[in-house]
């Protein structure tokens, strides 16, 4: 007798504020972590965050040890000495402390290990802080790889709020690309029979819509502003969680950022690349493509390749290449089938491209 099951892992705990790291002792003591943990981050965010994190656990009477990342981008190298660091250890629990990096070698690691694990974010530039995807460097394509969701999240505006504001726009910037994942999502669903969760989409497609709905509280150093998008983050990550997939908040727009990657490594933040992704989809999807360019520009989002220093024909190539990223992933652009011209006019006539 088989069984059509699907798991959902939700975090447990979500808590976002001004010094709410302070809580991350009494976080942990409810989960019942009371004995050992291991904090990874990196050496920057050791000193913003980590070492605080550990003094608040150690009170707490923890015995406290802490792996060091030295990479800036996650290679499965990294994951593989974190799991030796967490084999030789055996925390109770492991703490990820930093940005989109050392947070998904901390939750891949962990899930790799069999160990929970906390995401306590010093940054707030992609979903990946609740999501139960991590995305890592190094394999044959750019790809998410299932590791499982943070047991708990614990988001300190007073501490992400002093990274620059690029960071936070480009956060806006992931998760208005929303509005293209879940129809490209529901594309495949419609054309290719595929699962499709109504419920995880809705959620996705709400925290695009919750960033549109505030746009006015973005501006440099507004915890308001700030709020909004964690909110809106954490949502994606639920989404994905209750999905299973990455589809809900991964789409054609994804894609582009993906080709991107490849073809200008380095360039451009993850979440300006899907902004810009974002505005030219929209426009494929038939959708007021203006009002997603119109909404990142009063965030401070880049809305043209100049302003991320990328190349005209650098986009141009992206976009011929984005389908192949992962073939096997139905968006807007398998309808579309674009050409060099077609890519040349849509990256023009949507302003990504002078």
């Amino acid at each position: 007798m088989s069984l059509n099951l699907h798991r959902m892992q939700l975090p447990r705990e979500v808590i976002v504020g001004n010094g709410c790291l302070q809580l991350i002792g009494d976080v942990c003591g409810n989960l019942g972590f009371d004995k050992k943990a291991l904090i990874i981050t990196g050496k920057i965010t050791n000193h913003i965050a980590a070492q605080k994190v550990s003094e608040l656990l150690q009170d707490e009477g923890l015995e406290v040890d802490c792996h060091i990342v030295s990479s800036d981008i996650p290679t499965l190298d990294d994951v593989m000495q974190a799991e030796e660091v967490i084999e030789k250890l055996k925390p109770q629990v492991v703490v990820g402390v930093g940005g989109g990096t050392k947070i998904d070698i901390a939750k891949l690691s962990s899930a790799h290990k069999g160990a929970p694990f906390i995401s306590v974010p010093t940054s707030a530039s992609h979903d990946g802080m609740a999501s139960p995807f991590a995305s890592i460097k190094g394999l044959d394509k750019p790809s998410s790889i299932k590791a499982q969701s943070p047991i708990a999240v614990v988001a300190d505006t007073s501490v992400i709020i002093n990274v620059p504001y690029r960071f936070i726009a480009s956060g806006c910037g992931d998760v208005i690309s929303k509005f293209i994942s879940t129809r490209d999502w529901k594309l495949a669903h419609e054309k290719k029979k595929e699962y499709y969760a109504r419920y995880a989409a809705s959620l996705a497609l709400m925290s695009a819509q919750h960033i549109v709905e505030n746009v006015d509280f973005f501006k440099p150093g507004s915890e308001e502003g700030l709020r909004v998008l964690l909110e809106a983050l954490v949502s994606c990550g639920v989404a994905m969680c209750i999905g299973g997939t990455s589809k809900p908040c991964s789409g054609s727009e994804h894609l582009f950022s993906h080709a991107l990657d490849l073809l200008s490594p380095n360039q451009a933040l993850h979440g300006e690349q899907c902004g810009l992704g974002a505005i030219m989809m929209s426009k494929l999807h038939g959708m007021e493509w203006e009002t997603v360019r119109d909404t990142l520009k009063k965030v401070g989002a880049p809305v043209t390749a100049r302003e991320v220093g990328i190349p005209a024909e650098r986009v141009v190539e992206a976009l011929l290449k984005a389908s192949k990223i992962l073939p096997e992933r139905y968006t807007i652009l398998n309808e579309k089938q674009l050409t060099r011209k077609t890519a040349y006019e849509l990256a023009k006539t949507t302003g990504v491209i002078d």
